[in-house]
């Protein structure tokens, strides 16, 4: 395969940044293991069930209390930073922090007054409303520490992101585990409220390590700039809410079917099912999201990114996620504790909602970069409509596993939806490249899945790991391909370049 100049430095630059980030969250992975094995052996399925809840709760007054200033405050700086005027960039960045700190104040407070509520809304009693109100710092923490965080990423310095993440994941653990040891479930508002705390004060020094010029803003300015950010922040807040509130009442659902120890289930599946391929997802919100919004006028250039992109992120994410369907009770196993086989089957729902996920995703940002507010507010309002009405139908048909159904069976047709969307508004269409690969990941995905369904344990196995080895070994002979050939090592070289076009 030959690339020209300009797309072997745009492959180079995604893979780059993809991979930065892929290496933190290949530590995140091992913290993760330590983290989650501790709270099955500490807390149980119940315990953890009871973990999921209380941070699906702070998940979605974070994203209320923040109104999406996160969000839009990565598109504004990005915006700004493409101008090269270090005034601009000020005059956002001092906003942004003083919106933050003015909305994660307001959040706070307004859930401590309606702890009680919230905590029979959740749990059916007002057992939980103390728990509910110390949860509230969180609020105040994340939001504060997502405008930092918003700097770091609109400014595109990926190193300091990945070490963001590694941070997080080492102070969450570190933090968590003998929070738990000591006190048992009695001690997961206190480690997440300190996980927050810490999560603030990391965020805090590397976005005031980049070098932004001291800039007074005065009422006017500050109200321009605020007004701009929550604007487009209200729907990304929209958005944000739409997301957590759908994750928050499909828990409600299964709670309601299944208890804690369902909840728990559902919460450990959802974990894994998203380890692997979030660190493609979450490098296609740090790097790829502000690129496509500095092209965000050009439609063939938007076309092509998106391309790039989303070849990448099938290559690095099929093999991973094919490895998961057919390793599903060892992962299990190795991150939890034999009373979550349950989960097996939820498990591997998720991965193949998650394959589709990876490849709608970026058309998705289309929309962002190029600002069309009312066409991502109701795509996004019809995903939440469709998610959970597929999971209350479906837990109630086939049990805890019904929830992993739903997010297969959402993103059938959010895919569906999307491409649509994308191709009237850019004239988006696949590339030849990109055909080729969905032919290959999506029905041998597919195949997998149903393996394990109809066959005996092993045959399945041997047909899962043979699909994972030959995906596996074709996606590193593309990666390769896309890099210049001095960086790849001279011992693989004549193998991987033999068919390249000189």
């Amino acid at each position: 395969m030959a690339l020209n100049s300009d797309s072997g430095k745009s492959y180079t630059q995604i893979l780059r940044s993809t991979m930065m980030i892929g290496g933190s969250s290949v530590v995140n992975v091992g913290f993760s293991i330590i983290r989650n094995k501790a709270m099955a052996v500490l807390l149980g399925p119940e315990g953890v069930g009871l973990m999921g809840l209380y941070s699906a709760t702070t998940d979605i007054a974070h994203t209320i209390a923040g109104l999406g200033v996160n969000a839009s405050g990565v598109r504004q700086i990005a915006e700004s930073a493409a101008t090269d005027d270090e005034a601009r960039v000020a005059r956002t960045t001092a906003a942004l922090r003083r919106v933050s700190l003015i909305l994660g104040v307001l959040g706070t407070l307004v859930m401590v007054c309606l702890a009680a509520p919230i905590a029979r809304l959740t749990f059916g009693d007002d057992q939980h409303t103390g728990a509910i109100r110390l949860l509230s710092l969180v609020i105040l923490f994340r939001v504060m520490s997502g405008g930092q965080g918003a700097l770091v990423q609109g400014m595109r310095d990926i190193a300091s992101l990945a070490r963001l993440n590694i941070l997080g994941a080492f102070f969450s653990t570190v933090i968590s585990i003998p929070l738990i040891y000591l006190y048992g479930k009695d001690g997961i508002v206190a480690s997440l409220v300190c996980i927050a705390a810490t999560t603030l004060a990391t965020s805090w020094w590397y976005s005031h390590k980049i070098k932004i010029r001291s800039h007074h803003l005065s009422f006017k300015q500050f109200y321009e700039e605020a007004s701009g950010l929550l604007r487009l922040g209200f729907i990304f807040m929209i958005s944000g809410f739409l997301t957590f509130a759908s994750a928050y009442a499909i828990r409600i659902i299964v709670l309601d079917n299944a208890g804690l120890t369902g909840a728990g289930l559902y919460q450990a599946a959802w974990s894994l099912g998203g380890l692997y391929a979030g660190f493609i997802l979450q490098a296609m919100g740090t790097d790829f999201y502000p690129r496509l919004t500095g092209i965000a006028h050009d439609n063939d250039g938007c076309n092509r990114l998106v391309n790039e992109q989303t070849q990448i992120s099938i290559v690095l994410a099929g093999p991973g996620l094919l490895a998961t369907l057919t390793l599903a009770p060892v992962v299990m196993q190795l991150f939890y504790s034999p009373e979550f086989y349950a989960a097996v089957d939820l498990l591997r729902w998720i991965c193949l909602g998650m394959m589709l996920r990876i490849i709608s995703w970026p058309m998705g940002f289309i929309v962002l970069a190029k600002g069309a507010q009312k066409i991502f507010f109701w795509t996004e309002v019809a995903a939440s409509v469709v998610h959970v009405g597929l999971a209350w139908l479906f837990v109630k048909m086939f049990g805890t596993a019904g929830a992993g159904a739903a997010f297969f069976g959402l993103y059938v047709w959010h895919s569906l939806l999307i491409y649509w969307i994308a191709k009237r508004s850019t004239g988006f269409s696949w590339s030849g490249t990109n055909r080729m690969l969905m032919l290959i990941y999506l029905p041998l995905s597919g195949l997998v899945f149903l393996a394990f369904q109809f066959l005996s344990l092993w045959p399945a196995i041997a047909f899962g790991s043979l699909a994972t080895v030959a995906t596996g070994l074709y996606s590193l002979k593309m990666l390769v391909e896309f890099l210049p050939p001095a960086l790849v090592p001279g011992f693989i070289r004549p193998w991987m370049f033999k068919s390249a076009t000189p």
